[in-house]
């Protein structure tokens, strides 16, 4: 079967580091075209690397304008990573040209958008997704086999946190106002709040806490903390997904669950993202693989493996550091393939994507006005 031909919309760090180094090695595609709105330079040979498509990618087309990029009939899945407030126009406009779509984080700016979005896709029958390849961060994986598990029993409580003490690239954030679609929600949070919600599902009320550390006043947020509460089986169970600017540690605190049965604690990110910054090759055996020192601790009431934890006497718990499964972005653009052939289910269904924007949404509200909201 021939490979699906791949438009890459934008040329940037999203494309070159989170995109391309695990779209090559799949042989189900082929990277055909780029949109690049600067022009083709003269010198191709002795440009930088990381510069212009026409210098790195030779044999692909070069689109200058959205309208020719997607008139192209040969195009098959458009990968959007612009501007975050181009997403839905750009998405609609590539499912309206007859392609499948993944859009980068956030999915849009709106969930009004991301609603149209979906009714768009259905009416052309196109697949419609968001790129959230932390899901195939191996914390994620890890956390969401022990829960399968259910190595806790019943979950009382559960931090996500994705810090990053004083980033350069929050820089860029320097308008006092708040511009629609910017800030650490829709950053980072675009991904931790994605798992909380497919580790627990929709919440029953949103409780929000979001500031500026940064060194200017602003209204677009850097640092944040949502609290998720629950009724039902779940009415007693508290996620908080924590991401904060001001974490001088020497290891950043990932994950901490607990339940009635037994605890998890994590530190350390996925480190997939530094390997492919580092050089490293996608395909290597050795990528996405974790040290053994950034393993999570697991403590139960109840050996739950004997051949990781040991009896601690003194806290009366099985005890041990639990391997970290290996993350694996490869897995994204693989099940992509396989929904766009129709082997198998959408992994990350755009109606996923939709539920973590109106979260944003109403963190947002929660936080303006300084109160609970229900989910809607």
């Amino acid at each position: 079967m021939a490979p699906i031909n791949v438009g890459l919309m934008g040329y940037g760090f999203s494309t070159k580091c989170f995109h391309l180094p695990f779209i090559e090695p799949n042989q189900d595609l082929n990277v055909y075209a780029f949109l690049q709105r600067a022009r083709a330079p003269v010198d191709t040979i002795n440009m930088e690397t990381g510069v212009h498509v026409t210098a790195d990618y030779p044999h692909a087309k070069h689109y200058r304008t959205a309208e020719t990029f997607f008139a192209d009939p040969a195009i098959e899945l458009v990968i959007i990573c612009t501007n975050v407030e181009t997403h839905a126009e750009f998405a609609e406009q590539a499912l309206l040209a007859g392609k499948h779509v993944v859009v980068e984080k956030p999915f849009t700016v709106t969930s009004t958008e991301a609603d149209h979005l979906i009714a768009t896709a259905k009416k052309t029958g196109k697949v419609l997704t968001c790129f959230q390849n932390r899901r195939y961060d191996g914390d994620y994986l890890t956390i969401s086999h022990l829960i399968s598990k259910k190595a806790f029993g019943k979950i009382t409580e559960c931090e996500i946190h994705y810090d990053a003490d004083s980033p350069a690239w929050i820089s860029k954030w320097d308008s006092p106002g708040l511009i629609p679609g910017e800030g650490m929600l829709y950053g980072l949070g675009s991904h931790t709040l994605d798992q909380a919600l497919q580790l627990f599902g929709r919440p029953t009320s949103v409780t929000a806490f979001l500031r500026t550390l940064r060194s200017i006043e602003s209204e677009t947020d850097d640092t944040f903390t949502v609290v998720l509460q629950y009724d039902g089986d779940q009415k007693d169970l508290l996620v908080t997904v924590k991401t904060t600017i001001a974490s001088p540690m020497e290891r950043q605190m990932k994950l901490f669950v607990r339940g009635t049965e037994g605890s998890f604690l994590k530190f350390d990110e996925d480190l997939q993202a530094d390997q492919v910054m580092a050089g490293m090759l996608s395909t290597e055996s050795s990528f996405g693989v974790e040290d053994p020192a950034s393993y999570g601790l697991l403590s139960t009431v109840k050996e739950f493996d004997g051949k990781i934890q040991t009896f601690d006497k003194r806290s009366k718990k099985y005890v041990g550091k639990w391997p970290t499964t290996s993350g694996r972005y490869l897995s994204y653009y693989e099940d992509v393939v396989a929904a766009i052939r129709g082997n198998a289910e959408l992994r990350v269904k755009p109606e996923q994507a939709r539920d973590v924007i109106r979260l944003i949404e109403l963190a947002r509200e929660s936080h303006n006005k300084g109160v609970s909201v229900p989910w809607s």
